[in-house]
């Protein structure tokens, strides 16, 4: 009977134990999985956060580089407009020229006098006999010869050129006429010689601007010529 109750005694001992240990196990784990987890979402949220930040900070810095490069281009384009306007300014001043190189300017555009029947037409350029006498635009040849080349006689030799901008350049008292009705010709190339043909008082060039081919519709020829950037 004493043995019996020996048994009885170390059964619930045993048992005890065990239940002690499975808790402390079963404990553990928890502590240990809440730990993990705890550890697990603090990361993550650093992890985003930081992710946000730097993308913040690579998105201004593209919109920086973005408007840097647009300034640049508008900057660059603004310089492009400007050269090109100088070059059209340049190119456009070459395209016209004076009709005599070297020279004196005398009676000017609405000059009265006796020896006019109305005001001057033109511009006159004193230049001795025999100076070359140049095309002030490239054209057309529409009038050349003797009598004014229709004009009258007072013009003696004369030469008229049309222009692809409708004007009309008229050349008179020339001792020679180089061209002829329907020939083209080119800016500066010589025409004629100048000369002191038909009504003159002494070697000069009369140049007129006009707005047809003939007598009477004649323009300030200084100021159109200023227009087209030529100073004389």
């Amino acid at each position: 009977m004493k043995r019996a109750t020996n048994q009885l005694t170390i059964r619930p001992s045993v048992s005890r134990i065990r239940g002690a240990v499975l808790a402390a196990g079963l404990g553990a784990s928890v502590v240990l999985g809440a730990g993990t987890a705890f550890a697990s979402g603090t990361t993550g949220a650093t992890g985003t956060a930081a992710l946000a930040a730097g993308t913040t900070a690579e998105s201004v810095a593209q919109q920086a580089t973005a408007q840097s490069k647009a300034a640049a281009k508008k900057a660059s384009d603004a310089k492009k407009k400007a050269e090109d306007k100088k070059k059209a300014a340049k190119k456009n001043a070459a395209s016209w020229k004076s009709p005599v190189k070297k020279y004196t300017l005398t009676a000017s555009y609405g000059t009265g006098g006796a020896r006019w029947a109305a005001k001057h037409s033109g511009q006159d350029f004193a230049v001795p006999v025999g100076t070359p006498v140049s095309a002030v635009h490239t054209g057309t040849v529409v009038k050349a010869g003797p009598n004014g080349a229709g004009d009258g006689p007072a013009y003696g030799n004369a030469v008229v050129i049309k222009h692809s901008n409708g004007k009309y350049s008229q050349y008179a008292h020339l001792s020679k006429v180089n061209v002829k009705i329907g020939q083209k010709v080119k800016t500066g190339q010589k025409i004629a010689l100048s000369g002191n043909t038909g009504n003159s008082s002494g070697p000069h060039l009369h140049f007129e601007i006009r707005t047809t081919p003939n007598y009477g519709s004649a323009l300030n020829p200084a100021a159109f010529l200023r227009s087209v950037h030529v100073s004389i």
